[in-house]
């Protein structure tokens, strides 16, 4: 497996971003074991992108990309619960929601590369 920095990938870059985000629509929330969650599902997706990128073998990359894509899966599901008991705007929700779709479907992509 060649190496690759991390900091070079779109779907990090955008992983970053959103952890950023995350933090920053939850400032407010009182509902601190969910805060907390969210938090930790959206810090998740970008530390196992950069984890897997830094392992030696294309095995360990794509089990850390799983990982991050199933921590994506998480914080998804988190905003629709965060939108259902009323915690966050339904449009912030409902955009997150679509940036966490496309970050699994380019975590997915990456996967495949590998594959093929």
């Amino acid at each position: 497996m060649g190496y690759e920095s991390f900091e070079k990938l779109d779907v990090w870059r955008k992983a970053c971003r959103l952890a950023v985000e995350v933090y920053e629509i939850l400032s407010d929330c009182k509902d601190y074991d969910l805060k907390r969650q969210m938090n930790r599902a959206s810090i998740s997706i970008a530390s196992n992108i950069a984890e897997g990128a830094e392992r030696n073998t294309v095995p360990e990359y794509i089990r850390f990309l799983r990982i991050a894509k199933g921590s994506a899966a998480e914080l998804r599901t988190q905003f629709y619960i965060a939108d259902k008991i009323g915690l966050i705007n339904p449009a912030i929700s409902s955009k997150k929601i679509q940036e966490l779709k496309e970050i699994s479907a380019m975590l997915q992509g990456l996967i495949n590369s590998f594959k093929s």
